[in-house]
């Protein structure tokens, strides 16, 4: 850790971010550094994670950040990626669950491997990582506080006629989440667990839905129209909600959804 003093909001505390290589996990990675945290960023893009790791070295100062190569759905890897960050920092207060993958297939052109794949990466992604962050948590959260931050999305409060997979892995997050939560709370382990539901954030796999459309431009414009604030969401926008749930400011939030839509499921 540096030896700089730390000031912020999540002064002092530790942070595992999964997909911390790019998108929503690299801008919550540098969000939570900016305000006092120091992180682990993991990704199977190790050099992606390298560079954000470095990033934060930079602007917040040297040993903030470590990067940690991770495939969430290997249960091997979860082990080592938590251990390597209480070696390095001592503590884990903070894990955001933000690996992710979707697609855009219906319940008749789905595949079961296509569907068994897209809820591996979501939703056993994220048991892993709830489940053995958890243990390292607990030796320190009675005094310290934990929050397990599991990003699900719109797509798991309202359904999508073209997104089986993704609706049913990003719902599961989102009762997983409420599980966990009450377990924490019975066992007193002053841990709290939540759940983020982003709409279109303009991130790389957002942009992979239109780019790779015939006419980009076209989809692009329809995805704008369904979100009522009129434009897509951006990284930052998400990373601001994850640092109020990582901060103690939110000592009393647990089980809950933080819904970040631009007002699509006001309608």
């Amino acid at each position: 850790m540096s030896n700089k003093d730390q000031t912020g909001r999540v002064a002092g505390k530790v942070a595992l971010i999964t997909g911390g290589a790019s998108g929503l996990g690299a801008a919550s990675a540098m969000v939570l550094a900016q305000n006092g945290a120091s992180i682990t960023v993991t990704d199977m893009n190790l050099d992606g994670a390298q560079a954000v790791a470095d990033g934060i070295n930079q602007a917040c100062g040297e040993g903030r950040a470590i990067a940690v190569s991770l495939n969430v759905t290997n249960e091997e890897q979860w082990i080592a990626a938590v251990d390597k960050t209480m070696e390095a920092f001592g503590y884990l207060d903070v894990l955001l669950n933000s690996a992710g993958v979707g697609n855009m297939n219906d319940i008749e052109t789905e595949t079961l491997e296509g569907f068994q794949f897209v809820n591996a990466v979501n939703l056993d992604g994220t048991f892993l990582g709830c489940k053995h962050s958890i243990a390292a948590m607990k030796k320190s959260s009675k005094e310290r506080g934990g929050s397990i931050i599991n990003i699900s999305s719109v797509s798991g409060l309202i359904g999508g006629h073209n997104m089986a997979a993704y609706n049913a892995s990003k719902g599961g997050v989102r009762l997983l989440s409420k599980s966990v939560a009450l377990h924490c709370a019975r066992k007193g382990y002053n841990i709290r667990c939540n759940s983020v539901h982003p709409t279109f954030i303009d991130t790389p796999m957002v942009r992979a839905m239109y780019e790779n459309a015939p006419e980009p431009e076209v989809v692009k414009s329809k995805l704008i129209r369904q979100v009522p604030i009129g434009r897509l969401g951006v990284a930052d926008d998400i990373a601001q909600g994850i640092l109020y749930l990582a901060s103690n400011e939110s000592s009393f939030m647990t089980g809950s959804e933080f819904v970040l839509d631009g007002g699509i499921t006001a309608q």
